[in-house]
């Protein structure tokens, strides 16, 4: 009886501080929320956006604990060039000498932890693109309901090899620069 008693008592008190945490998810709003990429060749540079089908954060009050976010790699869009070489480009991106978009239409970056540091924070995750997940680190500043951070990301660690001076040889001024940056604001 008295174990009895004391499980119930036990079950009771976690109940009780599981019903004061203030865990909850904050949905991304996805039409005021944006991504701008920017990659680099050895001639220039061209740059685009690429849209966010979803997303969200956990929160533990208004401290962040993690969050998914899932990127509509069919959106990618070429915003410096314009016409026929526009185009050219937004396919030969979404071709599989790149994105390859029609067999993986989205990407997922996945927050698994997150250390708060002033208005900043230190952010740790997995970033899968083409079906292969990489750990990603990065800082995260919040503003109110805006958080923003800029990303440099290793399209090679990605299948995305296409132009990479590390891969190929030879290229010249055709070499096209592994990393790619994105400038991402999100609005909750």
């Amino acid at each position: 009886m008295k174990t009895t008693i004391k499980s119930i008592l036990i079950l009771a008190v976690g109940v009780a501080a599981a019903s004061f945490t203030s865990k909850s998810v904050e949905r991304v709003t996805v039409k005021k929320s944006t991504i701008n990429w920017e990659g680099e060749k050895v001639t220039g540079s061209h740059s685009g956006t690429i849209n966010l089908k979803e997303g969200y954060f956990e929160m533990d009050g208004d401290a962040i604990t993690g969050g998914e976010f899932i990127i509509d790699m069919t959106s990618i869009a070429v915003t410096d060039l314009e016409g026929d070489s526009k185009g050219q480009l937004e396919g030969h991106l979404k071709s599989d000498d790149f994105f390859g978009t029609s067999s993986h239409a989205t990407a997922k970056l996945v927050i698994t932890k997150a250390v708060k540091q002033g208005s900043t924070y230190k952010v740790t995750g997995d970033l899968t693109i083409k079906d292969i997940t990489k750990p990603i680190s990065f800082d995260l500043n919040k503003a109110g309901n805006t958080l923003s951070t800029e990303l440099t990301v290793d399209r090679t660690k990605y299948n995305v090899r296409y132009g990479s001076g590390s891969f190929f040889d030879n290229l010249g001024d055709k070499t096209i620069y592994d990393d790619f940056k994105l400038d991402i604001k999100l609005y909750i």
